[in-house]
């Protein structure tokens, strides 16, 4: 009896905690209930709802969110990824006689496109020919020799691919299908793997089995190779073959030697693989782009391979090199939980991409990963997810309903499990952290049904804010930001550069402006949706810049300066 009154009190509790909307649309689903996890709360404030909310789940890619975060914590959002080359010989009239040493970091983002500037940049050194190797030095990631991941049969599809310190286009390697010129060619030259063209041009209607080659591959060779076999309509457009076929080191190299050769730069000799010789002289580094872009990218198109990079990454910044899977699994735990944004409850972390029945987590844990994200970046941070109606994994989800362009998400897809994480704003100009995780053999459409009923239903709400004080309402028009200070003038503020320190719904607290005081700083609050804290005013943007490093040991290491 007691038992059942413990039961009873504990479900009566959580379904207390949910608003009767939600309740319906969770009743309606035909989900059972303990295979959902809800957690919505305002952003910086009070909890909307909670629902199994510490239930340890899979999380699937929602697991980016922890990895994508963890990585600008660490680095910041203008981090970027470094390709190093090198000489080793000597150069005289043009000719190195030695190699060109390439030295990589794991940047996933290198492709074809950044072919021009690495041969610029070779060719602006004085080389015109190279008689020596390329040798390339992949030591920096200790993560062994598979292509692909073999999480399902789709064994060759981009999303298996696997990570490797000298990436090259994802690992992966497109086949491009003229039917109409009865062309089949590689998007870069690269002899790492052959092509078998067995197609047959038909003249028929583009659909159906004429419409896509078929298309087998063979890896008990030396040299993958790719058969394409079957009928295909000769009224087809180009078709793109991406399979993850060979190692991107190798496509790195004959890219390379090609794009060279193209330009004039002979190269005589091979590929080796080895590290950077110490008798080796630095020639220039490639920067990838910014970090805040290639965290756009892992969320928006929930990219597998950009986040197993990361996690890779912050596992040789935090522990040293060679990065390997657990010192990146250990990282995205410890820093989040030396920050604090992470207290309780069980987090496993197995690849960080989610590409996984290992990772767990709870709808909590996302929610405070996604409340002080936004305390601390502000909508730089919310516009990393992707954007209802606008890109990413949520481009056509929420197009032309009440969440279009008014909710930022993360979503995580896996066989039983589909799951949603990220902010949604009201129509009444509030901003709510909203985590909703589905692991059920009920199907996934079950669940983006109410996934999607409770966003578009919370998009839609019209509940008022807060209300503000009125000396914040009197001091400007609704169209224009209000400044709201008691440390400098309203007239300096308008004019001038700060330093980005926090972001709220509501006024900050007493105790929250007195520690920035106490820390020996000046403030401005800064209000028009949401309310932002910045050090300041200064006038001139050095000024911001040379006092940025001192606010980030005392205050907030994620700060920024920005004008207003």
């Amino acid at each position: 009896m007691r038992t059942l009154v413990i039961f009873l009190a504990i479900t009566l509790g959580i379904y207390a905690a949910l608003p009767a909307q939600i309740q319906a649309q969770l009743n309606k689903s035909g989900i059972s209930k303990n295979e959902v996890a809800v957690y919505i709360k305002e952003v910086g404030g009070r909890e909307i709802a909670t629902f199994n909310a510490t239930k340890t789940m899979v999380p699937a890619s929602v697991m980016k969110v922890l990895t994508t975060y963890s990585s600008v914590l660490t680095l910041g959002f203008d981090y970027r990824w470094p390709t190093q080359f090198y000489t080793s010989g000597t150069l005289q009239n043009g000719v190195l006689k030695g190699d060109l040493v390439v030295r990589a970091f794991g940047d996933p983002s290198l492709g074809s496109e950044d072919l021009d500037d690495i041969v610029n940049q070779i060719r602006n050194s004085g080389i015109r020919e190279i008689r020596g190797n390329i040798i390339i030095d992949r030591s920096y990631f200790k993560v062994g020799n598979k292509d692909t991941s073999g999480f399902d049969e789709n064994l060759y599809s981009p999303y298996n691919a696997m990570p490797d310190a000298m990436m090259f286009e994802e690992r992966v390697s497109t086949i491009c299908v003229a039917p109409k010129e009865n062309r089949v060619s590689q998007k870069n030259v690269d002899y790492s793997y052959k092509i078998v063209n067995k197609l047959q041009r038909v003249n028929t209607p583009c659909q159906g089995r004429y419409s896509w080659p078929y298309v087998r591959v063979y890896r008990n060779e030396a040299v993958p190779l790719v058969l394409l076999q079957g009928k295909i309509s000769s009224r087809c457009g180009e078709r793109r073959i991406c399979q993850v076929l060979t190692k991107p080191y190798k496509s790195f190299y004959y890219a390379l030697k090609d794009a060279l050769s193209r330009d004039g730069v002979k190269v005589h000799g091979g590929l080796k693989l080895a590290k950077v010789p110490r008798d080796a002289n630095i020639l220039f580094v490639h920067y990838s782009e910014p970090l805040e872009k290639i965290v756009s990218k892992t969320a928006k198109e929930s990219d597998n391979l950009y986040a197993r990079h990361l996690m890779l990454l912050l596992g040789a910044k935090m522990y040293g090199a060679p990065a390997t899977l657990d010192k990146g699994r250990s990282a995205i735990i410890n820093i989040l939980r030396s920050k604090g944004v992470i207290r309780n409850g069980v987090v496993k972390v197995d690849n960080g991409c989610g590409l996984s029945h290992i990772s767990k987590l709870n709808a909590k844990i996302l929610g405070d990963v996604l409340d002080d994200a936004y305390a601390r970046y502000g909508e730089r941070w919310m516009n990393t997810l992707s954007i209802g109606g606008v890109d990413g994994t949520i481009k056509a989800r929420f197009r032309g309903t009440t969440a279009d362009r008014h909710s930022w998400m993360k979503t995580g897809t896996l066989k039983r499990v589909k799951n949603i994480a990220g902010y949604v704003r009201n129509r009444a100009g509030k901003l709510y952290n909203v985590v909703i995780l589905v692991n059920s053999n009920k199907g996934n459409w079950r669940a983006v049904q109410f996934q999607n009923e409770v966003i578009k239903w919370l998009a839609g709400t019209t509940s008022a804010p807060q209300a503000q004080p009125s000396r914040a309402k009197q001091q400007s028009d609704e169209d224009e930001p209000k400044y709201v200070s008691h440390e400098t003038p309203q007239s300096v503020a308008q004019n001038g550069y700060g330093i980005q320190v926090g972001s709220f719904m509501n006024e900050p607290s007493t105790s929250y402006l007195a520690r920035i005081r106490q820390a020996g700083f000046s403030y401005v609050i800064v209000r028009k949706d949401i309310y932002k804290v910045l050090i300041g005013p200064y006038r001139d943007e050095t000024s911001a810049k040379n006092a940025l490093e001192r606010v980030r040991q005392r205050l907030n290491k994620g700060a920024f300066v920005i004008r207003y």
